[in-house]
């Protein structure tokens, strides 16, 4: 797998790796109950406050593999190996793809302003004149804030020569655009379902750990060893997330148990291709504006959250869904199983019947490590048939708007409307708002492409490398073909 960026990654990864090779050796069940032990043993130093802490949080992190939330435990006495059984005769996913372990949330203090000890208490005092609620005192060695009388304007920043003043945030609640994740009445973050779009940025952000995803993975594998054809639906994204070409990947993916691979660039052609004709059509018909809806999460956050672009959201499936109605129309009878870099990937899913489950590059990387499997080394298997390299370019920000610009260009018979398209990502508060004066009509730009990730799908919460380093491989295999 690739480098790690820090320990959270770290433990992440080996928890899935432990997990895999047990369920596909059949040992897991005496181990799982182990797993906690065995990586936090009693001779070693704790990483939180004691070593059952941080053994509570392996556990919890477990049963997030298993596909199950913190809401779903009823009784704390109840082992792994019970969970386990359970995810084994599941038949339909969790319907939530996020959860909260208590046990593992700091409980962190409100976001608020804090003056460091680079404070010089200088006689000019800016912040003291910046202040509209005079919150701020000056004492012999440095300034103070009242944290009764601040509004957490932040204008005191931007005025003190020594940059002494900074804001300390909650990582999880900076990082939702919708504001779904908040503290209970005992200081530990809670998610609202009702207002989460499942973009897992919070996932990303806690530097505790204590955000969890539901996973699939033991679905996946009790197909595989059911002896059931599965095909694996690569996103777009997955250019450079490993290293290997395409063809290497293809092979990987036969010797860790899919029956074959399938580019869901080849669903992002069909994407492009109808959303071109749609765009012309919704131009034609006078409408002033419309949006891709290949981003789950940003057609959950408009359901939700913008109702009033409801109507400008593209009715094209996705890449993904139009993958896995190819799959199915080959064989009706295979198990699909899309892997991205994408969490809200899941919650599409659910209602989608083509496609089965969802895997993560990480779950990926992790499968391919409990297989031992080097793709570097493999030689590699001819594609059956490669995807369109505009459609390739889909998992990097504008990659949607340059395929429909391809695919216009390529029409005859008919003169295609100008496309005045904006990139819009990530999709944070500010961008939410955008939209709503988009909506309106207030903003220029008649096409929209809208991404919940930093960078498009390769900024996605469980990619394994950063979203430059990643649209680079992206936009440089598209430019090449």
């Amino acid at each position: 797998m690739p480098s790690m960026n820090n320990a959270a990654e770290r433990v992440r990864r080996e928890l899935l790796i432990r997990v895999i090779r047990g369920e596909l050796d059949g040992t897991l069940d005496q181990e799982i109950d182990r797993i906690p032990i065995v990586m936090r043993p009693s001779d070693q130093p704790a990483s939180r406050c004691c070593i059952y802490k941080d053994r509570a949080v392996l556990k919890y992190r477990l049963m997030g593999i298993l596909g199950f939330g913190v809401e779903d435990e009823t009784d704390e006495a109840k082992p792994l190996r019970e969970y386990l059984a359970e995810a084994r005769l599941r038949r339909e996913p969790p319907k939530e793809v996020l959860s909260v372990a208590p046990v593992a949330c700091y409980g962190c203090i409100e976001s608020h302003y804090v003056i460091t000890n680079a404070c010089r208490a200088c006689f000019a005092r800016p912040c003291t004149f910046s202040c509209p609620k005079q919150a701020i005192t000056v004492g012999p060695k440095q300034a103070e804030i009242d944290h009764s009388k601040c509004i957490d304007c932040g204008k005191c920043t931007t005025v003190c020569p020594y940059k002494a003043i900074i804001r300390v945030p909650i990582p999880c609640e900076e990082a939702c655009p919708t504001g779904a994740i908040r503290k209970d009445e005992s200081g530990r973050e809670w998610i609202n379902f009702d207002t989460c779009i499942s973009c897992g940025k919070c996932l990303k952000a806690c530097p505790f750990s204590a955000v969890l995803e539901r996973s699939q993975i033991i679905e996946v594998i009790r197909a595989m060893k059911e002896g059931r054809r599965v095909v694996a639906m690569v996103a777009p994204a997955i250019i450079g997330q490993f290293p290997a070409t395409l063809e290497q990947l293809a092979e990987g993916l036969r010797k860790a148990g899919f029956s074959d691979m399938l580019e869901v660039a080849s669903g992002a052609e069909l994407t492009a291709r109808n959303e071109a004709k749609e765009f012309f059509e919704r131009m034609e018909r006078g409408d002033h504006l419309m949006t891709s809806s290949c981003c789950p999460a940003y057609v959950e956050a408009v359901r939700k959250l913008i109702p009033e672009m409801r109507k400008f959201v593209s009715a094209t499936p996705s890449p993904m869904g139009y993958s896995g109605r190819l799959a199915k129309e080959r064989d009706p009878e295979c198990v699909t199983v899309f892997i991205g870099p994408c969490v809200a990937k899941r919650k599409e899913a659910c209602s989608d019947p083509n496609v089965d489950y969802v895997m993560t590059f990480e779950e990926l990387g992790a499968l391919f490590a409990a297989r031992e499997i080097n793709l570097g080394t493999l030689e590699g298997l001819k594609l059956e048939r490669e995807a369109d390299p505009y459609a390739r370019g889909f998992g990097a920000g504008c990659g949607v708007t340059a395929a429909i610009l391809h695919e216009m260009s390529a029409g005859e018979g008919q003169t295609p409307p100008k496309i005045d398209g904006k990139l819009i990502n990530p999709l944070d508060r500010k961008n939410m708002r955008l939209l709503k004066l988009h909506a309106l009509g207030k903003l220029p730009g008649n096409f929209l492409e809208v991404m919940a990730c930093e960078g498009g799908c390769v900024g996605g919460p469980c990619a394994l490398v950063d979203a430059e380093k990643g649209g680079a491989a992206v936009r440089k295999l598209a430019r090449e073909e």
